[in-house]
């Protein structure tokens, strides 16, 4: 996955939820994120050098009706045109922004498996938020970011055409293989041709996986953060290795029942 923070349509700006028990899930993502010697992330889940990727918000009545679910940021083209399309396509509309004179500004849409997801404009530069620090590609490399995102279903091939319709991700397929039969998942593509997300069939190494988007986040020890985590009150639900053993990802559950993955730095 490319740089989160870059204009182009299809790419992932950021993420939110808003949770029930909020001051529990800002200590539970807080310790669970802030692992290593040099934390990719800070204590106000701000990334290392000040960037609001991912935020956490109170459940308040207004939010009530979201699903408890992390919702990545999509760019489109016409967040109008996406949303009317995506009812169309078997998705629905959980929320609408528009401004004074009824312009669509965002939404927040769940596709025909329930996975919901949040659509705003192409940004520009200049709202993007200031980079802290050093702004070397190695220093890039440390921020704190969506290091990836993917969804898994049991239909993937009609998924991938939701969203290649809705949001205008091209489609690259991922060849698989699972007991011996050969299948393709999709890498979603943005306009500038780089991977974006994926869209995964819900067998082999994805088996078990609930049907919604999962961001993944980089952390700087990851036994740690699987430690941390049963410790707050979440729940590892799976986990694979590496070659040498070590923890190479994982999904967690947090103790409101949102599930988020957790990789290496």
């Amino acid at each position: 996955m490319s740089d989160p923070l870059v204009p182009r349509v299809g790419g992932i700006l950021s993420a939110d939820i808003a949770v029930p028990e909020h001051e529990r899930e800002v200590r539970f993502y807080s310790r669970v994120l802030s692992t290593g010697e040099n934390p990719l992330w800070r204590a106000d889940l701000m990334n290392n050098r000040g960037m609001p990727i991912i935020g956490l918000g109170a459940r308040s009545p207004e939010y009530a009706d979201l699903p408890l679910q992390w919702m990545p940021h999509i760019q489109v083209a016409d967040v109008a045109a996406s949303v009317e399309r995506a009812p169309e396509l078997g998705g629905s509309e959980l929320m609408h922004g528009k401004d004074d004179s009824g312009k669509s500004q965002w939404a927040v849409l769940l596709d025909p498996n329930g996975a919901a997801f949040g659509i705003i404009p192409v940004v520009s530069e200049e709202a993007l938020p200031p980079r802290e620090g050093d702004a070397s590609s190695d220093a890039a490399a440390r921020v704190g970011c969506i290091s990836w995102l993917d969804l898994t279903v049991s239909d993937a091939s009609a998924t991938r055409d939701f969203y290649r319709q809705v949001v205008g991700w091209s489609v690259q397929d991922v060849e698989m293989e699972d007991a011996g039969v050969r299948y393709a998942d999709y890498d979603m593509l943005g306009d500038d041709g780089h991977p974006a997300a994926g869209v995964c069939h819900a067998r082999g190494v994805n088996l078990g996986l609930p049907p919604i988007w999962m961001i993944h986040l980089p952390v700087g020890d990851l036994a740690e953060s699987l430690r941390r985590a049963r410790e707050e009150g979440g729940e590892i639900l799976k986990t694979t290795r590496g070659a040498d053993g070590e923890y190479a990802s994982a999904v967690v559950q947090d103790p409101v029942g949102a599930c988020v993955a957790l990789v290496p730095a």
